[in-house]
């Protein structure tokens, strides 16, 4: 199983080109995707995202939350920080719920390289 970060899937739906997308498209064929849920809540925000896109969403498999959760998503995102890496506080989410989950993230966002080493990146 793999995941996708918002960046990864809003280039899927627009049609752009990139290794990551097209780990996406053949993961998606093989219904190996999860979906973390900072990443669902962040495409679901969108105003203008259609409800057939939604709906395709809301059926990939939620990612559950671990107990501690929360706890190892401050103190990863601290480890980032104290580092003087940047660490968003959605990419510090998306990144925990991979990590607990063994699951690798498709992204084209660079700022997860600061979680690499605790987090697999594709």
């Amino acid at each position: 199983m793999i995941a996708a970060d918002t960046s990864t899937w809003i280039s899927f739906f627009e049609g752009d080109a990139g290794s990551d997308v097209t780990a996406l498209a053949a993961a998606l064929g093989a219904r190996q995707v999860v979906m973390p849920p900072p990443v669902l809540t962040e495409l679901l925000s969108d105003p203008a995202l259609s409800k057939p896109v939604a709906r395709v969403l809301l059926e990939l498999p939620l990612m559950k939350l671990e107990e501690g959760f929360w706890q190892c998503a401050g103190i990863l995102r601290a480890t980032v920080i104290a580092k003087k890496r940047k660490a968003r506080l959605g990419d510090a989410l998306i990144a925990q719920c991979c990590i607990d989950a063994d699951v690798k993230l498709i992204t084209r966002d660079a700022d997860y390289k600061a979680f690499v080493g605790s987090l697999k990146l594709i």
